[in-house]
């Protein structure tokens, strides 16, 4: 949606924004479905499967027809936001993603935290808000953080570790989590103090002394917090968390954290069951 291109068999999407107000959707992984439009034309979007129908599409909370701007169209059209379509007959569900992007090293990470509501397959990922739901849940599920989709706008969602490894695929396609190793050669790439190079810069988003910030690596992390295993939410402006997709033993996973108070990342273990942010490398 919103110039929404194929070039060299890569599709790059134009994500929402406060400008576009729009939603994005790939076949039918859904990108970013938090924004609206003040005419309640909720799905001026973009769509690429069988006839501008509603397969996958999430907007706000529903998927019905009459949510369309336009409700014909051809196979592998793109509904664009000013309601116009145009096509790229050429797109497949092996055409990979380009999201956003910084390169460190060898390696291609997404810029942003993941913000998909549905697996690479079109399965609708749950979205769970109840405390007592979250706590025992032994499948993959996402959240805002508080529950607030305004945390959503700017740090993307939670997931828990079982959407992390989730054969029917977490990230979108081109990409995939990175496991233990792929971020130790992150942080060893960045030397000395590597999680200052990987935090922004300041204390907008961080709370203060936010030590050793630069953001010189691009990386641009956030402070989004967690959701831990009782379903609690803690640390926004504190910390920012982030999974692998490497399983440590049966009930917990590796993963990585950026704090306030220092410029190292910490590589740990917890249960899975906790919701953290995600970001992905390119394949």
């Amino acid at each position: 949606s919103n110039g929404a291109t194929l070039t060299n068999g890569i599709l790059s999407l134009a994500p929402a924004n406060e400008t576009n107000s729009g939603v994005v959707t790939y076949l039918s992984q859904t990108f970013g479905g938090k924004k609206t439009f003040a005419d309640s034309a909720v799905a001026k979007g973009f769509r690429a499967t069988d006839s501008l129908t509603t397969k996958g599409f999430r907007a706000t909370g529903t998927a019905t027809a009459n949510s369309f701007v336009k409700t014909g169209g051809t196979s592998s059209q793109i509904l664009m936001a000013d309601g116009s379509t145009t096509t790229i007959s050429t797109i497949a569900s092996s055409t990979p993603v380009a999201m956003p992007t910084i390169q460190i090293g060898n390696q291609l990470w997404s810029k942003e935290n993941l913000d998909v509501s549905f697996y690479r397959n079109g399965d609708e990922i749950p979205y769970v808000d109840n405390a007592t739901a979250w706590a025992q849940l032994t499948t993959g599920a996402w959240c805002y953080y508080n529950n607030d989709p305004a945390n959503g706008e700017k740090y993307g969602k939670l997931y828990n570790w079982y959407a992390v490894n989730d054969a029917r695929g977490l990230a979108p396609q081109g990409w995939h989590i990175p496991s233990d190793a792929e971020w130790t050669i992150l942080t060893t790439k960045l030397g000395v103090s590597p999680g200052g190079k990987m935090k922004t810069a300041g204390t907008t988003n961080w709370t203060t002394p936010n030590t050793g910030a630069t953001n010189s690596s691009g990386f641009a992390g956030l402070p989004g917090g967690c959701r831990t295993n009782d379903g609690t939410f803690y640390y926004i402006g504190y910390y920012g968390y982030w999974w692998s997709s490497t399983e440590n033993v049966t009930t917990n996973a590796w993963y990585r954290y950026l704090n306030f108070n220092y410029s190292f990342v910490v590589r740990d273990i917890y249960t899975k069951s906790l919701g953290f942010s995600v970001r992905c490398v390119r394949d």
